[in-house]
């Protein structure tokens, strides 16, 4: 009686979401422990675009390599690796992903080959990540092994800080950076504690987030949105209605 009851409201959930015009190919809203509370073709391995960065600075923050330490990275000159990540998590800066990887213990390979080891540790077995941005389309995910990885990047302090700034300002010799957060949800909303975009042209509109909503901590994701522009009101109506 409860298996049917449950399919029940699952179907009435899931009718809400077409009602609203959900474009995403895949998404899910998950709750503290892990439960699916709605969602549509969770386990459908998708490219994630730029949501491979979280894998990056999730990777460079376990090398315990100094965040402060001035370092030279090609296009911006002296910077340190907390700015870098800064970078890659609020404006989803591609060279700021790609010099994290460079500067690596190791080197490049190193770095990506250190990401796919941390994904195996969290025992996310259908996410594979060949380059450090998400600009590859072969860096797939889904959206429910993506609710996992939310999860666990909330355990590092330096991304929901970084997920928390609605712009980042960053001086160097060179010049002054300013760079907005590519989710304008940010400053808007006081219940989101991790996020991080995505687009590509493979991906379509992606979107991961960790929020502490009235109903409990939810984890939304995105993925295969129409475009940039539908990503984000889709996936707070996701938030705001389950």
């Amino acid at each position: 009686m409860m298996k049917y009851l449950f399919t029940y409201l699952f179907i009435g959930l899931f009718t809400t979401a077409q009602a609203k015009g959900i474009t995403a190919e895949s998404w899910v809203v998950t709750n503290e422990v892990g439960n699916v509370v709605a969602g549509q073709n969770v386990s459908d391995v998708r490219p994630i675009a730029s949501i491979t960065k979280l894998i990056t600075a999730m990777t460079i923050l376990n090398g315990g390599q100094s965040l402060d330490e001035p370092v030279k990275a090609t296009g911006f000159g002296m910077i340190s690796r907390r700015q870098l990540i800064d970078m890659a998590i609020v404006k989803s800066n591609n060279q700021a992903a790609d010099q994290l990887c460079k500067l690596y213990v190791g080197g490049y390979g190193m770095c990506i080959a250190d990401m796919n080891h941390l994904l195996f540790k969290l025992n996310l077995l259908n996410t594979i990540v060949y380059d450090s941005t998400g600009l590859d389309r072969r860096n797939v995910s889904t959206a429910m092994e993506l609710t996992r990885l939310v999860q666990e990047a909330a355990k590092y302090p330096e991304l929901v800080n970084a997920s928390h700034q609605t712009q980042i300002k960053i001086k160097t010799k060179r010049r002054f950076w300013v760079f907005h957060n590519t989710n304008p949800l940010i400053g808007k909303r006081q219940d989101i504690i991790i996020s991080k975009t995505g687009f590509t042209n493979p991906a379509g509109g992606c979107l991961a987030m960790l929020m502490s909503t009235d109903k409990g901590q939810r984890s939304v994701v995105v993925l295969g949105s129409r475009n940039t522009h539908t990503r984000i009101p889709e996936a707070e109506f996701l938030a705001e209605n389950y």
